[in-house]
């Protein structure tokens, strides 16, 4: 009783830091497409906006929505679509219609849609506490739900409608109850495995490396257990796969795409996959899209091949000084040390030295190991494997990227842990000393970084201040802190400012008059006299130094590393004073 307790004031937190941090912070840039592409799932089954993504982290923030009276801009070219095949750029134009010039409220609008996020979190967390606490107890379920209660990775992109925290929520799900089909291959338990795994690839396309992980440890498991069963465990395996498109995946694309016309989704499909690198897999999709029923299916691998396509050509970003659309292989791994908490990275080294040593100590052979301590050997393939293709991919966009692996990686740590306290570890008070230091540590990491999350850097590089140094995008500045400069704005009665502005609000609408928009690539900085504010993402994208291969133009904001801004809107956006 009292573990549930605790845990249930772990997850009010949650919920609390969640709400708290949400209302603060202003559109993010992709919110701005998922929110009208959500909303038009359930109101029209049209899927024409957004297909590069499944639609169920989209569609579940959109439920609030429909129970309001709202304008949807249907005649709007921006919708219709009809002068010329889809732009990845049109479903931004058509968020801002939806959102500020429809007559529609758009902070209601926004905060209703994120709502339905913070529930999804809630629900990882309890989830997350219920499944380490079936494989090491109490104490492991509550060290486990402390680090998901108190990750600024977690809060800061728990209440956004995108789809990373959808993805965690599906990786765990399906991964729980893969495992309890490997364990027992009952009818009930290839049902449950088919039925998750199939929400888990609705929610983002990346999870399709659930197959090969669940393909891996399914020969793994079949080889310790059971060898002469290797092929009716594959047999099974490809069961649940066929299962779960045709049952699950098939049905949810069908309902979110009937009413869209098969002309347009035809048309659609050949411009948005024209240059993709897999002709096979490319003509397959444009006959499927033809095909009345078939086509529905169609549309969710005509967005992998986008959503794979998107990830081989990269994305402009500017990483440690420098400015690259390609991937570099040290941007996840420096990313994922200076955005996680030290103290994380701190228990993260202290348990896997300590198992290392306590493997070597028992001497047991590597399949008696494997086979004692499956469930954790599987979080620690999925762990290699979902490292393996960030390290491999182009697309250089944030720590989000990665938060599927933390759930894992939170019950790793607990689960070890856990084993200190039960069992006679080497110097087992001085690591409890040091585990209960830690969390304290990581705790007030957190607090004292309330609210601004989503900027959050550790002490590695002097904290949140001075994070954009490093890397910018969703690490550091998505849009977030539009409403603080709205603020800073009345305060100081600022009449007129020239504004370069990255996100997701429309600045025109709240600034009216106010607002001069400002590009230092068309515009004469050297006319620019008065207020000045400009997004971090932005400013780095004009002081970073291209690395060889980049053909973009850089150094437009060379002009500003010798003036001092007089302020900052939160964390991510700089605000000057021309003289």
């Amino acid at each position: 009783m009292k573990t549930k307790i605790i845990a249930s004031i772990l997850l009010f937190l949650v919920f609390f830091f969640s709400l708290a941090t949400m209302a603060f912070n202003s559109l993010t840039f992709d919110e701005k497409a998922h929110i009208p592409a959500g909303y038009s799932y359930l109101k029209y089954q049209d899927y024409r906006v957004n297909p590069e993504h499944p639609p169920l982290a989209k569609t579940f923030p959109a439920i609030p929505l429909v129970f309001q009276d709202l304008n949807f801009p249907q005649e709007s070219e921006n919708w219709l679509q009809e002068k010329e095949a889809p732009r990845w750029w049109v479903q931004f134009d058509l968020g801002n219609e939806f959102l500020y010039h429809s007559n529609n409220n758009p902070r209601q609008i926004i905060l209703w849609s994120r709502l339905f996020m913070v529930f999804m979190l809630v629900g990882l967390g309890w989830l997350l506490f219920n499944w380490a606490r079936q494989i090491g107890g109490n104490k492991a379920g509550l060290i486990a739900l402390f680090l998901f209660s108190f990750s600024p990775t977690m809060i800061a992109h728990g209440n956004l409608v995108t789809t990373d925290i959808g993805a965690a929520l599906g990786v765990l799900l399906a991964t729980q109850f893969w495992l309890k089909f490997l364990k027992e291959s009952s009818l009930k338990n290839v049902l449950l495995a088919s039925l998750f795994l199939g929400i888990a690839l609705l929610f983002k396309f990346s999870l399709v490396l659930l197959i090969p992980f669940f393909g891996l440890i399914t020969i793994i498991y079949a080889l310790i257990n059971y060898p002469k069963k290797i092929l009716q465990s594959l047999s099974l395996a490809l069961l649940i796969g066929i299962i779960a498109v045709v049952f699950v995946i098939w049905p949810v694309y069908a309902w979110h795409n009937w009413n869209q016309p098969i002309e347009q989704q035809t048309r659609d499909t050949q411009v948005d996959l024209r240059d993709n690198p897999i002709p096979p897999a490319r003509d397959l999709v444009y006959r499927m899209s033809e095909i009345e029923h078939v086509r529905h299916l169609g549309q969710y691998f005509r967005g992998l091949l986008m959503a794979t396509q998107r990830t081989g050509w990269g994305n402009t970003v500017y990483f440690l000084g420098e400015m690259s659309a390609k991937g570099r292989i040290l941007y996840f791994p420096v990313v994922y040390l200076l955005k996680e908490p030290l103290a994380l990275h701190v228990l993260s080294l202290i348990a896997l030295i300590f198992s290392l040593i306590a493997t070597i100590k028992k001497r047991k052979f590597i399949k008696e190991l494997i086979k004692n301590n499956f469930t954790a050997f599987s979080l620690i393939i999925f762990i290699i494997i979902y490292w393996a293709a960030a390290l491999a991919g182009n697309l250089n966009i944030g720590i989000r990227h990665l938060i599927p692996i933390l759930p894992f990686v939170y019950i790793l740590i607990a689960e070890f842990f856990r084993r200190v306290f039960s069992e006679n570890f080497f110097k087992k008070s001085i690591t409890i000393f040091v585990f209960l230091g830690c969390l304290i540590w990581y705790f007030f990491s957190f607090l004292f970084n309330f609210p601004h999350y989503l900027p959050y850097y550790n002490e590695l590089v002097g904290g949140s201040k001075n994070g954009y140094l490093y890397a910018v995008d969703s690490n550091y500045d998505w849009g977030q802190d539009f409403y603080r400069l709205m603020d800073f704005i009345e305060k100081n009665d600022v009449q007129e400012i020239h504004l370069d502005y990255f996100g997701g609000e429309d600045p025109e609408y709240w600034l009216k008059d106010k607002y001069r928009p400002f590009d230092p690539r068309r515009n004469d900085p050297q006319e620019i006299k008065g207020w000045l504010a400009v997004s971090i993402n932005h400013l780095m994208g004009g002081i970073g130094k291209p690395v060889a291969e980049f053909d973009q133009e850089t150094g437009f904001y060379d002009w500003l590393k010798d003036k001092k801004p007089v302020s900052r809107a939160g964390k991510s956006i700089m605000i000057y004073y021309i003289e």
